[in-house]
This record gives C-alpha cells, structure tokens and sequence, in this order.
C-alpha cells in the first residue's frame, strides 16, 4: 500500500509504461500529458488559478513546497516568472523539463510500484527501463476510469476525470481500452474529457489544460527526447 496517491503525471507515466517492458512508445506525446497533468495538480491544490478567458494566463497563488520534487520546482516557475504566462506555455515548459519521464520514473521506484534496470536497445545501445513490481496503483487507475467510462455513474472522481481528459487529449485511450469499446462511449467520452461530468473547478482545469495541450502539440520544442 502506497503512504499517499500518485500524483497526476505519475499516473500518466503508468498508462504510458510499457508493464512489462518498461518502456514507453509514445513518443514525445505522453510527456505533454505529463505536462498537462502537472498544471492540473498545481491548479487543484490552488497553488495557481488559470483565467478564465482565452489568453488561459496562469496566476501564482502561493508559494512553498508540496511535497513532490517536480511539482515543487513547476510552481517556482510559475511564481517566479516576470509576468503570466498561458496555460500553453506552461504545459510545454512543464513537458519539456529535463528528465521529466527518469524522475517520474525513479519516484515511483521509490514508491515500489516500478523497478530501475539497465537494459540493451536495438541490440546495440544501453539503456534505462522501469518495469512494474506492484501493479495494484495501475489496476486501481484502470478501474477507476473504465467505472468513469463504462459506466452511467455521476459519482465521479475529478482526479479520474482529470486523467481521461489529458489522455484523450494526446491520443492514450486507445492503449488503455479498446477502440471498438470506446467507440460505443463516444457521448460519454465526449462529457468527461471536457469536464462536463466534474465539478465547476475541475472542469475549468480541464479546458485549460486541454486547450493549453493543443497548442503544445504543435510546438517543436515540445518534442525534445526524454528517453
């Protein structure tokens, strides 16, 4: 039993794990979820507040330490920048930090839910792998989704809703659940990945994080190798 929930882009990190590989294949997308779902986390524990309006400026609230490494550096950032920048920016500058996918990694190895090996790719390069030791956090995140998914309940988890929004987003539902089976949710997809089944602060997270992942989507930046 972990001592405290994962935080948003370490679930993020789970789906994008290959279990027993250890490796991720979705190239530099999933990090952009990462980055959307760090957003999120600081916005819901009203560490900043986005604007409602388009330009989706990201406004400090406080500062301190939460208690995660990489969430605690991703509000300095945001507290010590000259000006508000938007939620786009913010996603990228979040997806794009160094060693994002090996940090997340190694904090769930510490937690016990993945393993740090050394492994050979291509035959010839050698390389990092997390394969999972504890797959109870997975399949407890997998459930949560396919009630959220599968089901007509309005007893709906934000941090659930959160997560199939930005994987939506990105294109990983398809490594979750099946196409076909998604496919025959599609209305009910459509309300949850734009926030419409959560409460009125989740659901302005969503948006923004949503439409701050769009644009990063586009940017070349965002697409720096972290493997």
């Amino acid at each position: 039993m972990l001592n405290r929930p994962l935080s948003l882009y370490e679930e993020i990190l789970l789906l994008a794990l290959d279990d027993g590989a250890g490796t991720t294949s979705q190239a530099g997308f999933y990090t952009n979820a990462m980055g959307g779902a760090i957003l999120a986390e600081l916005a819901m524990t009203g560490s900043i507040t986005i604007d409602d309006d388009k330009k989706k400026k990201v406004n400090s609230v406080r500062r301190g330490r939460l208690g995660d490494p990489i969430l605690d550096e991703c509000l300095t950032m945001v507290a010590e920048a000259q000006k508000p920048k938007k939620a786009s920016e913010w996603v990228g500058k979040f997806a794009g930090l160094k060693d994002l996918k090996h940090r997340g990694a190694r904090q769930l190895v510490t937690k016990g839910v993945l393993a740090e090996e050394t492994d050979t790719v291509l035959m010839i390069f050698k390389g990092t792998i997390y394969p999972e030791v504890d797959g109870g956090p997975e399949k407890d995140l997998r459930d949560r989704m396919k009630k959220a998914i599968f089901t007509e309940t309005t007893d709906l988890d934000a941090r659930t809703v959160v997560i199939i929004a930005l994987a939506q987003a990105v294109g990983m539902m398809s490594k979750v659940f099946p196409k076909k089976k998604l496919k025959e949710r599609k209305k009910r997809m459509e309300l949850l990945s734009t926030g419409q089944l959560a409460g009125k602060a989740t659901k302005e997270a969503v948006e923004a994080v949503q439409a701050a992942i769009m644009v990063a989507a586009i940017m070349p930046a965002i697409f720096v190798a972290t493997s």
